[in-house]
């Protein structure tokens, strides 16, 4: 047989040079391949132009020019998850976002698309916040759980996809069952078909997940309207000043820097071009200078009429400067055309995570570069000469100990 092989290969070099030079192809794409995507283990989607179209063909384009306020049901099955590879309950990290970058800082939505496997991040924290969430439904119940009426779809299909999603990517944690899934740590059974309900669909759907989730619905002016929600764990706001509110109110009543002039149009644009198969991915970050996840006590009493960084204490010792971060997705729901926001917090002390290669100095840089307005929302005035003092400390600590600065961008990558 050898001997039959040996004179073709000889008489006939140039299929054998073919089948080499696409060999050494393919292992170049493949080393290329690994390169783009192994710069950091959990790379995201691209930023998003929001005064671009969003989708790609006509047949994406259905629902964008239907009346405003109608909704006309999608056949759209999510794509399955993948179980997330070896999560743990007792071991599986927080993952380390952290959203801000070197100045200067420009007020922007900061969007990027959204894998399935990345809707709903569960961790070691999980219990921590169910325990949480269960104390706060417990003594504030209503003032932070309630669906409307003509919501109430779209917060049962917003279980529904709970009940598919969640044993589908924490298989060690849910079981799907005939009337919705089983927590096989805690032991609750969830029963989303019954009616009534044993509870308001979204203070049910607030004990899956560590997120704080909500739901807005469009009306006949084109505005979307906060009409179902959950937040338990938001730390600055309540879902009693901003219930029934409009989501250009929303901000506004906030005032949120620069919504007006640079954020409105975006969000409205987007709110409208929202398709069930493009779900985005947004991360913010605040300093918070007391340690209670639910609410923050420095800014006042979560029961009085008038909040604001006013009242906390300045310059507090370092210890008692936290770091905030949410990680929030929107997605539309292709039943109800809802548009789902689940904002998972990710709650750290600031002389753990400044301990981080490079995260002291670009965070003091950050935090210097906010314009007067961001800096008064964000409450700079009442901590920045103990916070900023602290970074600047373990900054020049990291460059002592060798750290190259210049290597940052080839370490990590946004939003890390």
């Amino acid at each position: 047989m050898l001997e039959e092989i040996q004179p073709f290969v000889i008489g006939h070099p140039i299929p054998v040079l073919y089948r080499l030079l696409i060999l050494g192809l393919s292992i170049w794409l493949m080393i290329r391949i690994y390169k783009r995507f192994s710069s950091h283990p959990t790379l995201r989607g691209r930023t998003l132009d929001l005064e671009k179209p969003t989708v790609r063909n006509s047949s994406e384009l259905k629902g964008t020019g239907r009346p405003l306020g109608l909704w006309s049901p999608v056949l759209f099955h999510r794509p399955a998850p993948e179980p997330y590879p070896n999560w743990d309950i007792r071991n599986t990290l927080p993952l380390p976002y952290r959203p801000f970058r070197h100045g200067p800082y420009h007020i922007t939505m900061g969007l990027r698309t959204m894998k399935w496997d990345e809707w709903i991040e569960l961790d070691n924290h999980y219990l921590k916040f169910h325990a949480d969430k269960a104390r706060r439904i417990e003594e504030r119940g209503l003032k932070c759980c309630k669906t409307a009426p003509e919501a109430f779809d779209g917060a049962v299909e917003l279980l529904e996809e709970f009940c598919n999603y969640l044993p589908q990517r924490y298989p060690s944690l849910y079981l799907k069952t005939a009337d919705g899934m089983d927590n096989l740590v805690t032991g609750e059974s969830f029963n989303i078909y019954q009616r009534p309900l044993v509870e308001d669909p979204m203070q049910m759907a607030a004990r899956m997940v560590q997120d704080d989730l909500a739901i807005m619905f469009e009306k006949s002016d084109g505005q979307y309207y906060l009409l179902a929600g959950s937040i338990l764990l938001a730390g600055f706001w309540r879902l009693e000043d901003k219930w029934r509110m409009p989501l250009s109110e929303i901000h506004t009543s906030g005032n949120v820097p620069g919504f007006k002039q640079k954020l409105e149009k975006g969000m409205m644009n987007l709110f409208r071009r929202l398709q069930p198969n493009g779900p985005v991915l947004r991360n913010n970050y605040f300093i918070q200078v007391d340690d209670n996840l639910p609410w923050s006590d420095s800014i006042g009493s979560e029961d009085d009429d008038h909040i604001g960084w006013n009242t906390a204490a300045k310059n507090k010792a370092i210890e008692n400067h936290w770091f905030r971060s949410e990680r929030q997705s929107l997605r539309r729901l292709p039943r109800s055309g809802g548009v789902v926001f689940t904002i998972r917090t990710y709650f750290h002390p600031i002389i753990e995570i400044a301990q981080q290669p490079y995260v002291p100095g670009r965070l003091a840089s950050a935090i210097r570069s906010w314009g007067d307005d961001v800096a008064r929302y964000k409450g700079r005035e009442r901590y920045q000469d103990v916070l900023l003092e602290y970074l600047d400390a373990r900054h020049q600590e990291q460059l002592d100990a060798g750290l190259n600065i210049s290597k940052e961008d080839d370490d990590r990558s946004y939003p890390y």
